[in-house]
């Protein structure tokens, strides 16, 4: 009996010493899972975070892309515009100008069906306007080559003129002449505004997105140099007509004479003319602004020298 005890007494304590290393293991078992889902947590916030953030840059770039077209599209819209007031007393280059038009055409279509924008796209987009733009300066060159003949048809003009009192007859064909060089002279000496465009400004002069937050509107646009034209003060007068088809105007209805009538008008500018290219901005105040399709009407010694249809949003 007692050495069945003592077999006990020594069974026991290496029962106990067995027994507790497994209560151990267990609680180092429930610190390596807490470690686990600790480190699965942070995994997860960081996801999260760099989600968040790649969302959130897509959301600026395409808003940047947006920005980018819409200027593509205006910029496209502005050049139409200024073929559309090219003329030229030539059937070839008339056909070429045709051609240029239809192309602009078809690329301003292209755009308001484009629908899966990039950055790459933006690029051929901005290079074909590009082209387009060239092409528009070429032709500009030529406008000047013609204003260059012109003054020297104007010095023929005056050739002419001294030999009215010696010979009747060279007289006449010279009137005859001199009246057919006037009538170029005249045609030629209108001035030309291109480039239109219309902005709309907040209180402190920056530009905004919307029209409706817009406190004043800005009309900029290029006054063309042309050599026949007689330099000096040229006062621009700007008709603003808002989608509803009224004009925008300040109080008094302030108006100028065209054609034999009074026409209101939203803003004026004297500017000095050198028959330079010379880039001009006028502003007109006012509130309640809507989106639309706004008329952009432009004139000067008692001619429209330019207008355009700008969408506003």
């Amino acid at each position: 009996m007692e050495e069945y005890n003592k077999n006990n007494e020594e069974y026991r304590p290496e029962y106990d010493y067995e027994d507790e290393p497994q209560g151990m293991n267990a609680e180092k078992s429930i610190r390596g899972y807490r470690i686990v889902i600790i480190l699965l947590a942070v995994i997860l916030a960081a996801l999260s975070i760099l989600y968040f953030n790649i969302h959130r840059q897509q959301q600026a770039d395409y808003a940047l892309l947006e920005i980018d077209r819409d200027s593509i599209q205006s910029n496209l819209s502005n050049l139409m515009v200024d073929f559309d007031s090219l003329q030229f007393n030539n059937d070839s280059i008339n056909a070429s100008l045709a051609i240029e038009r239809q192309r602009a055409d078809s690329l301003m279509d292209r755009l308001k069906k484009e629908r899966s924008w990039s950055y790459a796209k933006i690029k051929q987009y901005e290079k074909e306007v590009g082209t387009l733009q060239s092409l528009m300066r070429n032709y500009l060159r030529q406008i000047d080559s013609l204003n260059t003949l012109n003054q020297k048809l104007i010095t023929e003009n005056v050739g002419y003129r001294k030999e009215i009192s010696s010979i009747t007859q060279r007289a006449e064909l010279a009137e005859e002449k001199a009246t057919e060089l006037d009538n170029m002279v005249k045609a030629g000496s209108v001035l030309k505004a291109r480039s239109i465009r219309l902005t709309g400004l907040n209180n402190r002069g920056n530009e905004v997105s919307r029209i409706k937050n817009a406190a004043r509107l800005r009309t900029d646009f290029m006054l063309a140099a042309n050599d026949l034209a007689t330099p000096g003060d040229k006062t621009i007068y700007v008709r603003l007509i808002a989608p509803d088809g009224y004009v925008l105007s300040t109080e008094g209805a302030p108006s100028f004479e065209f054609e034999g009538e009074r026409l209101s008008y939203s803003a004026e500018r004297t500017i000095d003319y050198q028959n330079e290219d010379i880039e001009v901005g006028i502003f007109y105040s006012g509130s309640g602004f809507t989106a639309g399709t706004y008329t952009v009407q432009l004139y000067a010694d008692g001619r429209l020298i330019g207008s355009s249809e700008i969408s506003m949003r």
